[in-house]
């Protein structure tokens, strides 16, 4: 079995295209029924950033694959795509060794960021709350209130078990591809 799929993969994925294919499957992940905030964004994101050579590619392909399923969802929000940006950057800078410690760190500090910059704009322009230090606090608090629920109706503990679900899934997944298909066959 194993070397009928390494001769599969050796056939016509190459690894710039195995990367590419995860992050699309992630992406599209999120059209299908899920809990709210249980998304592969974070993920997809740290992957992106740990995995394509040249670094353009880290911020253009999982751009392009969340506007794909943006576009089938029908929601794009600029928050989100800052977000994504800026844990990308994070991930260049903090993924070029990439363990599992730092995974589930990156991890963390992707679910954390995703929570301050997309609960900045509830606050930033918007009527809720007054345009104050004081307001943003009052912002952040509500949507941490807002976050306490129940496991799967708390949003902020979906979004953090999200990307660890993910970011497990996408390294794990690459790395059992690339050990398993992209080393030469003994015969």
């Amino acid at each position: 079995m194993r070397e009928r799929f390494t001769t599969v993969m050796n056939l016509g994925l190459s690894r710039f295209s195995t990367v590419v294919i995860l992050i699309l499957v992630a992406a599209l992940s999120r059209v299908v029924p899920h809990p709210f905030n249980f998304t592969p964004i974070g993920a997809i994101a740290l992957f992106g950033a740990a995995q394509f050579n040249r670094k353009a590619f880290a911020f253009m392909i999982p751009a392009a694959a969340m506007l794909l399923s943006d576009a089938l969802l029908g929601n794009p929000s600029l928050p989100t795509y800052l977000s994504f940006a800026l844990i990308t950057v994070f991930g260049l800078i903090y993924l070029k060794k990439v363990t599992v410690s730092r995974l589930f760190v990156a991890s963390l500090v992707a679910s954390v960021s995703f929570f301050l910059i997309t609960n900045f704009f509830v606050w930033f322009g918007g009527a809720m709350y007054p345009q104050t230090w004081q307001g943003l606090v009052v912002c952040y608090t509500a949507g941490l209130a807002f976050y306490q629920q129940t496991l799967f109706g708390n949003l902020f503990l979906n979004t953090v078990m999200g990307d660890l679900f993910y970011t497990t899934l996408l390294f794990g997944a690459y790395y059992w591809i690339h050990k398993n298909a992209f080393k030469p066959t003994v015969a």
